[in-house]
């Protein structure tokens, strides 16, 4: 074993790359600067940049994280400006006119802008705040910084727009294109990073102490929020509200997800070695072995496994009844894919 090394500060301590599971350090508190002895890694992980901080009690070793160049932060803020402004042409223009609103804390806002008749923006900050000291608390400061700004400038839009005459009094115009311009521009600030929204953070947490999925508690508390709303604005203002919801959140999901919907196919066949072949020279799809072993006939075997675009399907099943009509198919949605080539043409 090598001599431990001894450094009078964790300042003194140089950058060092390597996994994180290895027994590497120890740090004994002597004074009001700790002694850090640690030993030298028994291997090193390339590309791997780790930082090392000394606290009162301990080492901490965290990877630093990536920081993004001048022109990705301003594409980012820029991006994230346009979505808050769809937004908020969206809020102010046709929904707000209509006495129609949305699911979260704008929702909530929303309905008391309406009884109140004050500008939108105030409620959109003042009730947002909150969640944005959690969210810094409990997500981090690049998060919070995003979802700031991104209320920030949702804020002044609507409050800027407040006194425009509205594009229609029409409900029915004023769903469908509040909802496609809010869905739009929510989604926008989603997929940089940034939100426009509080309840979400709020769900969360709640999610961490009751055994209920995020995506379940925000479907109750905008349940509570459209209940509410139909005593406050009617119940047609309400039933024309559930309908922008549900569309801005269609919209939405593509905006963050995309079109080219993507599924995760696996395939149980005796003939795995030529159906993969097959996959891979009409589909240029790569597949990965699964070892497996038939529950019923208790034989050792390999599931196909691979991933295709929602447009490749209908090739993938066909190549699949040519080989061997008897193969077992299962077919998933996956929610997003990157990285293994994988947005590369396939060779139909």
């Amino acid at each position: 074993m090598r001599p431990l090394t001894v450094f009078s500060s964790c300042s003194d301590r140089p950058p060092v790359s390597g996994p994180v599971f290895l027994r590497m350090f120890l740090c004994i508190i002597g004074s009001d600067d700790a002694t850090c002895h640690a030993e030298t890694f028994a291997k090193l992980l390339k590309n791997i940049k780790i930082k090392l901080i000394c606290l009162k009690k301990g080492l901490v070793m965290v990877h630093k994280p990536k920081k993004l160049t001048p022109t990705e932060l301003l594409m980012k803020f820029l991006f994230i400006t346009a979505g808050a402004i769809l937004a908020g042409v969206s809020l102010e223009l046709f929904l707000v006119p209509n006495a129609i609103i949305d699911g979260g804390i704008t929702g909530i806002s929303l309905m008391i802008a309406n009884v109140t008749g004050l500008p939108l923006g105030i409620f959109l900050f003042v009730l947002n705040l909150p969640f944005l000291f959690i969210g810094y608390r409990q997500v981090g400061k690049t998060f919070a910084l995003s979802a700031l700004y991104g209320i920030v400038v949702l804020s002044l839009t609507t409050g800027y727009l407040h006194h425009v005459e509205a594009f229609t009094d029409d409900k029915l115009l004023a769903v469908l294109f509040g909802a496609l311009l809010l869905g739009l521009g929510v989604g926008l600030v989603l997929r940089l990073g940034g939100t426009t929204d509080g309840a979400e953070i709020l769900a969360i947490l709640i999610s961490k102490k009751i055994n209920i999925s995020v995506g379940q508690i925000i479907l109750i508390i905008n349940v509570v929020i459209f209940i509410v709303a139909g005593f406050i604005l009617g119940w047609d203002s309400a039933m024309y509200s559930i309908f922008t919801f549900y569309i801005a959140s269609k919209v939405m999901d593509i905006v963050v997800e995309g079109l080219d919907e993507s599924k995760s196919v696996t395939i149980i066949t005796s003939e795995y070695e030529e159906m993969s072949e097959a996959i891979m020279t009409r589909l240029g799809r790569s597949t990965t072995y699964l070892y497996a072993r038939g529950g019923f006939t208790k034989e050792d075997t390999q599931v196909i496994y691979c991933v295709v675009s929602r447009l490749e399907l209908s090739t993938l099943k066909s190549v699949v009844q040519e080989v061997d009509k008897s193969a077992f198919v299962a077919v998933e949605d996956v929610a997003d894919v990157y990285g293994g080539g994988f947005t590369k043409k396939g060779a139909h």
